[in-house]
């Protein structure tokens, strides 16, 4: 059985920095493309950054782009968000998501993507 374990998330105040990680286990991340995605209340989740199986594309919102990256390391079967910079924008449940998501000018997940249980950030001012 497949699990995605978010951790990393909290309390932090503007212009703060956070480092998200996720881990997996009952599968490898070898060749996976693998996203976060965020979800506030009362607004539709957003793909914050994605990054394919390769590593070769990845993939930011125009909200986070410059002050988020993504970065993998399939030796440890774990994938990273560090976001800088933070904003009171940024305060979401952040999910991380593993396998079948389109990554390019957009990312999108599929019914085939595996999911966590996410991780709450909050950023205060």
């Amino acid at each position: 059985q497949v699990q995605v374990m978010e951790s990393g998330g909290g309390l932090v105040q503007a212009g703060g920095t956070l480092s998200l990680s996720c881990t997996a286990s009952g599968l490898t991340f070898d060749a996976r493309s693998m996203g976060w995605f965020r979800q506030s209340p009362g607004k539709e989740r957003e793909g914050v950054s994605c990054i394919s199986g390769s590593g070769s594309t990845t993939y930011y919102s125009d909200s986070v782009k410059g002050r988020f990256t993504i970065s993998r390391d399939n030796a440890k079967n774990t994938l990273y968000l560090q976001m800088n910079n933070l904003n009171t924008e940024d305060t979401a449940m952040y999910y991380c998501a593993i396998g079948r998501l389109y990554v390019g000018n957009w990312c999108g997940d599929s019914a085939s993507t595996y999911w966590g249980q996410g991780t709450q950030v909050t950023v205060s001012t």
